[in-house]
C-alpha cells in the first residue's frame, strides 16, 4: 500500500518588526525514497497557511491523475498530539480540505494560550527563544557650543579645521577650501596606499636614498620590511622612507602616485592632489584644510596607523639586523597634551609650520588641522582648551 506522509512542526510564534512569525518544518517522506525531505521556512503566521495549502493541492492532483484509489495518509504533528485522517475516495478531498483550514486556522491561538515546550521529533529538538530584534544604533551625541565663543587672532595658522570624530560635526573652520601646501602630512596618504598594496611583513629593497629633507636613516641595499618603513615615516617623518615605499611598488612610483590621487578621490578630498609620496613643494602638489581632516579620520581609524602615530620613540632594524634605526616624534605634543594621540607633523618654507591631532578627553574624539602656521604646536594646544571649554555633548532628541 502506497502511503505519503507529511509532517508539519510550528515553533511557537513571536513578534518581529510588528509582524507574528514561525518557523515552520515540513518533513516529507514516501515508501519509495529511503530518504526524509525536510525544509525549514520562517514565515509570516498568516503566510504558511498557503503552504499547506499549496501542498494539499499537488497531492490532490497526483491522486485525480493517477486514476487509482489508493489510501492515503497526512499526519500532521502538533506539540500536543497527532491527528490521523484519511480518505478513500475522492469526494472525501474537499472535506479534508476544511478540516485542514479549520486546523490551520486555530494553530497560531494554540500557541498564544498554550506555553509548552518545544515539539522533540526523533530527538530533533529547535530552540523556542525568539529572535532577538536588531539593535538600532544611536546617534552620536551632538556637540553644542554653549558659549559662543570662537577663536580669534591668537590662532596663527591660515587654515585651520576643528572636527568631532564621531558626528563628523566640524567645530570650527577657518579658510578650509584654501589650497595650502601639505607638506610631510602628505604621508598619511603615502600610508594608507601602502597598506593596501603591501603587506606588513613584505621586505624591501632600498635601491636608492632620498637624502633629501628628515630621513631615518636608511642604507643602500638595505633590506628592510614595510612595517618598519612605516614607522620611518610616521614617525620621523623620513622622506627616505616615503620614496622607497614608492619606488618598490611593482608597477614603478608613478603609479604609486597615481594610486595615492585615486585614495583621495575616493576619501571625497575633492581639491587635493599629490605629484610626490614625502610632501615636496612644487607644482600642483597642494591640500585644503578640509580634505586633510578628511584623511585624518581615514588615517586614524587604521588600526596600524593609530599604532604607529601614537608611538613617541622606537628602533627598528632591517631584516639582518645589521642597520638600527632609531626613530623619534617630531609631534612635541604626545606626551606632553593629555588625551592627544598623533597624528603627523609637517613643514617645508612654503608651506610653514602644519600639524594634524588627534586628542581624545572623556570619549570625546576631535581632529585638529592646522595649516601654514607660524606656531603650530602653541595654535594647536589653543585649539584643544577652546573646544573643551566651549563644548558640550547633547544626546540627539532630548
Amino acid at each position: 500500500m502506497d502511503h505519503y506522509v507529511v509532517i508539519v512542526i510550528k515553533k511557537p510564534p513571536f513578534l518581529e518588526g510588528g509582524w507574528f512569525f514561525n518557523t515552520l518544518v515540513i518533513f516529507f517522506h514516501h515508501p519509495t525514497s529511503p530518504s526524509t525531505g525536510r525544509v525549514i521556512i520562517r514565515i509570516q503566521c498568516t503566510d504558511w497557511l498557503f503552504i499547506i495549502l499549496a501542498l494539499f493541492y499537488i497531492r490532490q492532483h497526483q491522486f485525480l491523475s493517477s486514476g487509482k484509489k489508493e489510501r492515503t495518509m497526512i499526519h500532521m504533528a502538533r506539540p500536543s498530539s497527532f491527528f490521523h485522517y484519511s480518505s478513500r475516495k475522492s469526494p472525501f478531498l474537499w472535506l479534508r480540505f476544511i478540516f485542514l483550514i479549520f486546523l490551520i486556522l486555530l494553530i497560531p491561538l494554540f500557541h498564544l494560550v498554550n506555553n509548552k515546550k518545544d515539539l522533540l521529533i526523533k530527538e530533533i529538538s529547535f530552540n523556542s527563544t525568539p529572535t532577538p530584534p536588531m539593535p538600532i544604533p544611536s546617534p552620536a551625541p551632538y556637540p553644542v557650543n554653549t558659549t559662543g565663543v570662537y577663536p580669534g587672532d591668537e590662532v596663527s595658522a591660515a587654515g585651520v579645521v576643528v572636527v568631532d570624530v564621531d558626528s563628523h560635526v566640524y567645530l570650527y573652520k577657518r579658510n578650509d577650501d584654501m589650497l595650502l601646501s601639505p607638506a610631510s602630512t602628505t604621508k598619511l596618504m603615502t600610508a594608507l596606499v601602502a597598506l593596501d598594496v603591501y603587506n606588513l611583513e613584505d621586505v624591501v629593497t632600498v635601491a636608492s636614498v632620498s637624502a633629501s629633507g628628515q630621513s631615518m636613516g636608511l642604507i643602500a641595499g638595505e633590506k628592510i620590511t614595510v612595517e618598519n618603513l612605516l614607522y620611518g615615516a610616521l614617525i620621523q617623518s623620513g622622506n627616505d622612507a616615503a620614496f622607497t615605499l614608492a619606488q618598490h611598488y611593482p608597477q614603478g612610483g608613478d603609479k604609486f602616485i597615481d594610486l595615492m590621487n585615486k585614495k583621495a578621490q575616493a576619501l571625497h578630498m575633492d581639491q587635493s592632489y599629490f605629484t610626490n609620496p614625502m610632501g615636496f613643494d612644487g607644482g600642483e602638489h597642494k591640500v585644503t584644510p578640509r580634505d586633510l581632516s578628511l584623511l585624518a579620520l581615514a588615517a586614524i581609524q587604521n588600526k596600524t596607523i593609530a599604532k604607529m602615530v601614537a608611538i613617541p620613540q622606537i628602533t627598528v632594524s632591517d631584516v639582518n639586523h645589521v642597520y638600527f634605526h632609531k626613530l623619534s616624534n617630531i609631534n612635541q605634543l604626545l606626551g606632553k597634551i593629555p588625551g592627544v594621540g598623533g597624528i603627523k607633523t609637517g613643514w617645508t618654507e612654503a608651506a610653514g609650520e602644519n600639524l594634524i591631532t588627534y586628542v581624545e578627553r572623556n570619549n570625546r574624539k576631535i581632529i585638529l588641522v592646522v595649516l601654514h602656521s607660524r606656531d603650530r604646536f602653541g595654535d594647536t594646544i589653543k585649539l584643544i582648551d577652546w573646544v573643551f571649554d566651549n563644548y558640550r555633548w547633547e544626546e540627539m532628541g532630548k
